[in-house]
């Protein structure tokens, strides 16, 4: 269901490098341009946060193109300011229209050797199933194109959700969150952050995962970030560099703003385990709450406020989509 991970260790680092692995893990892991540009923003804006140093996890692990034998980026050594001027130096390259991929890669290195290395880890470091959802499998309620299916949880977190849901049900909720949380919850999934340096809201319900059945309070914890503009060309960087792309087109831009914010929407086991306070749920089992939609907005825009999943129309029409998407396959 996931794709594999890139393991921290040193030397598995310095083996996909040297095999020439990674390269083939971005184009799997990748399945379009826009998630590449979403896997980046996320990248973004969770360098440029204040709290980069409790919610920038992983740190990338990055082998130097000039010397082979040694880490450019170390998790050991963080290095925030450098990380950041490559990272610039990827965005620039949203100012190219077309090209190979060798040309537009050619024209990164010369920005700066590490900007291609880097984007590389972004996509293959990646262990979530992301995929951008045809207009025809959107959820209309939620008004926005920007629609993907998003399994975050690893296969055995799977496994064990759907025995607890033969036992005990699921339906479904929302979960906001800002933007900048993305980068960490996409490789080490949605955790219990209660009470510990990663929650940044209160715990007035206790200790969990916060859920709502209801749009518009979810949306209040998602927040708006300012992160940058990414050209959907970087789609050329999740094939391998075997493949020739230079009679493919390069596409329009997808995130045209600087002002994002985002919610997800996920599926809950109902067990007595599950709290609910009104319109406000606590789930302090991880294991049953795995994500299964995510939606992004632009200019601070938002969906219905007034979406109640609980709603047999709103259900029959995650039904529709996810029954396809997910428990087909």
């Amino acid at each position: 269901m996931l794709k594999p991970a890139v393991c921290t260790r040193e030397l598995c680092v310095f083996s996909f490098y040297t095999l020439g692995v990674m390269s083939g893990a971005a184009e799997e892991v990748a399945t379009g341009a826009e998630v590449v540009d979403l896997l980046v923003a996320m990248c973004r804006a969770a360098l440029e946060s204040p709290r980069k140093s409790i919610i920038f996890e992983p740190y990338p692990s990055v082998v130097d193109p000039s010397d082979p034998k040694t880490l450019a980026f170390n998790p050991k050594k963080k290095n925030y300011e450098r990380l950041q001027k490559a990272l610039d130096s990827v965005m620039s390259i949203r100012e190219m229209t077309q090209g190979s991929y060798l040309e537009i890669k050619k024209q990164m290195d010369k920005l700066d050797p590490l900007a291609h290395p880097l984007l590389q880890w972004i996509i293959s470091s990646n262990r979530s199933h992301i995929v951008k959802l045809p207009l025809s499998r959107q959820l209309k309620f939620m008004h926005t194109s920007h629609q993907f299916l998003l399994l975050s949880s690893p296969p055995a977190k799977e496994a064990r959700f759907r025995t607890a849901k033969k036992l005990y049900g699921s339906t479904f909720a929302f979960h906001g969150s800002h933007i900048e949380n993305w980068h960490s919850v996409l490789r080490n999934g949605l955790v219990n952050a209660s009470y510990t340096k990663l929650q940044l809201h209160g715990a007035a319900y206790g200790k969990g995962i916060y859920l709502s059945p209801i749009s518009s309070i979810s949306f209040g914890y998602s927040g708006t970030i300012l992160t940058c503009v990414l050209c959907v060309s970087l789609w050329v960087f999740i094939t391998s560099q075997s493949l020739s792309l230079s009679s493919r087109p390069i596409q329009s831009r997808f995130l045209q703003s600087r002002n994002l914010n985002c919610i997800a929407l996920c599926e809950v086991i109902t067990s007595k385990d599950l709290q609910k306070h009104g319109n406000i749920w606590v789930c302090p089992v991880s294991d049953h709450v795995c994500t299964r939609f995510f939606f992004v907005y632009e200019d601070g825009q938002v969906g219905d406020a007034n979406i109640n999943t609980q709603e047999p129309k709103i259900q029959k029409e995650i039904m529709r989509v996810i029954g396809t998407q997910i428990y087909s396959s």
